[in-house]
């Protein structure tokens, strides 16, 4: 189990506890100003891509000091966690409803809108968060297909994350100000500032997933399909035995290369059952 099984699941996968997405919390002041700058104030993330670019250049002691400190400041305030498809339908069976909405990162990364966020609540009507992001007026709530928030069905959200995964985009959940659960996301290297800082920066504010990718050798029959949408460079190609093999050492359990695979040949396993992998979050 994750550290945030152990501090907010009582050592369940504390994504699939209810009162992580409980109303009541947003009752928290600080919660809800946390909320407020989050979205009414996008260019502070364009701030942090240049920061990023600068980290790469700091020395070796200045670097490690200042991922260690940012890492731990974001597990309390803003973090995200690999969630594979099935536990999102997990999600989906206790939370009310299921808003869709911009998401802030691509809008900073591509200057425009793009909805492949999802606000989750156990209130009709995307509940309080919604009402709260309905307030600010921001300029990315609006775009030319649509406006404001979208109220989904679970079906049709689910439908949504489906197509995204033949893209490669894998499912995210994301706490504002821990351990409250306000969205998840559809997350990929190219737009997605946490997914950049983690794998390409290497300053992880997404952490992996409970499972680890595995391929079964006498179903793979090589096509590297699944090499095309792996968003975490995990799946490598042997030539000689002409299979797709996955790194369990970077492997972040998405689970997206299975939606691509022809041949069943990929499943997820337990990732306290793989030694490599264990301890790596």
């Amino acid at each position: 189990m994750c550290e945030f099984c152990h501090k907010h699941g009582e050592g369940k996968k504390w994504y699939l506890e209810a009162n992580n997405y409980s109303e009541d919390l947003l009752s928290d002041l600080r919660r809800r100003e946390f909320i407020i700058d989050f979205f009414k104030k996008p260019e502070s993330l364009g701030k942090s891509i240049r920061r990023l670019n600068d980290l790469d250049n700091a020395p070796g002691f200045v670097r490690r000091a200042i991922i260690r400190r940012v890492s731990n400041k974001m597990k309390k305030v803003h973090y995200g966690q690999v969630v594979p498809i099935e536990e999102i339908e997990h999600i989906f069976e206790f939370v009310t409803s299921v808003a869709r909405f911009a998401c802030v990162c691509r809008h900073v990364t591509l200057g425009s809108e793009q909805r492949y966020c999802f606000g989750v609540s156990m209130a009709p009507q995307g509940g309080e968060l919604a009402r709260i992001v309905r307030e600010i007026d921001a300029s990315y709530l609006t775009g030319p297909n649509t406006a404001g928030i979208e109220q989904f069905s679970k079906e049709d959200a689910l439908s949504f994350m489906r197509e995204n995964e033949q893209e490669g985009l894998c499912h995210t959940v994301w706490t504002f100000i821990a351990p409250f659960i306000g969205g998840i996301c559809n997350c990929d290297k190219s737009d997605c500032l946490a997914m950049r800082s983690t794998v390409t920066h290497g300053l992880p504010v997404m952490f992996r997933a409970e499972y680890v990718a595995k391929t079964d050798p006498d179903l793979c029959n090589g096509c590297r399909l699944c090499m095309r949408v792996c968003q975490f460079g995990a799946i490598g190609y042997s030539a000689a035995l002409e299979k797709s093999l996955i790194d369990p050492r970077r492997c972040f359990g998405c689970g997206i290369c299975r939606s691509v695979c022809t041949r069943d040949a990929i499943s997820l396993v337990e990732r306290s059952d793989v030694p490599a992998a264990k301890s790596l979050w």
